[in-house]
């Protein structure tokens, strides 16, 4: 198999992340270490990827990029 057709198997698989399952848009409540608390409205579930920070995009244009390591707990509400 070639490179370029390994890699674009990988980019059509779905990991079905937990949080599609509750839509296409969500909140998210983010808990961090030391008791901050952020809210993060209108992410589009499909552009979560995860890995030493986790990365989403919002409706509105912003990226936003988070140090898991710094992660207590997450809330996700459907929209």
């Amino acid at each position: 198999m070639k490179k370029k057709e390994f890699k674009k198997m990988i980019d059509e698989i779905d990991l079905r992340s937990t949080v599609k399952e509750q839509g296409e848009i969500v909140t998210q409540i983010i808990h961090f270490v030391g008791g901050e608390k952020r809210t993060y409205q209108g992410i589009i579930s499909d552009t979560i990827k995860q890995g030493q920070f986790t990365k989403f995009k919002c409706e509105n244009g912003v990226m936003v990029m988070i140090n898991d390591k710094n992660v207590l707990m997450i809330e996700v509400f459907s929209e």
